[in-house]
């Protein structure tokens, strides 16, 4: 089990750090964004490359930035539930949704994207709007971002076995754990 977790480890690494990248991802659109609206305002100057990299932007956050919700349980989750469960009732309702709904979904995504980049790539396919840009980045993203996620499946499922097993005191990274006894403190006092 401690190899599987020296692995989730890295896994949690990974993660952290491509949602630490997204973020710059965020204010790179924001600035984009902003910039093309004053010009367009302003000096009466558009183009389609820009609006096309706001949303190449703002597929790569949300895509690229799924692993890291996960890793940090900022994912939907029914919490006033969840809140009444045991840890361990909880630990096995999320074995069960990875495994039944995550994994499945993942893998089905990564393989039905995967010749969509591929065909774009082999195509050197282009917007079709004058002066837009071309296609295989933004679909790239699919199954980029659907194998970080699948990872962090990975992850977390180690963890809920782990916890499971006695090997983690908690099924879910302490920092996070940290952090929600914090915010519920916090809103218990107000």
């Amino acid at each position: 089990m401690q190899g599987l977790l020296a692995v989730s480890r890295s896994i949690d690494r990974l993660s952290s750090g491509i949602g630490h990248f997204v973020r710059w991802l965020v204010l790179a659109s924001v600035l984009i964004s902003a910039g093309n609206a004053v010009m367009r305002k302003a000096f009466n100057i558009g183009s389609n490359a820009y609006l096309e990299v706001q949303w190449y932007l703002f597929s790569a956050v949300f895509l690229l930035g799924a692993g890291y919700v996960f890793l940090k349980n900022a994912h939907v989750r029914i919490d006033f539930i969840a809140g009444k469960l045991s840890p361990r009732v909880n630990a096995w309702i999320d074995i069960v949704g990875i495994v039944a709904v995550i994994l499945p979904l993942c893998w089905m995504l990564i393989t039905l994207s995967w010749p969509v980049f591929h065909n774009a790539w082999v195509s050197g396919e282009m917007s079709q709007n004058a002066g837009g840009l071309v296609r295989w980045p933004v679909l790239l993203l699919m199954p980029v971002g659907f194998g970080l996620l699948l990872l962090q499946t990975a992850s977390e499922l180690i963890k809920r076995f782990a916890f499971l097993s006695g090997h983690l005191a908690h099924a879910i990274t302490p920092e996070v754990k940290a952090h929600e006894v914090d915010s519920h403190a916090e809103g218990a006092a107000a």
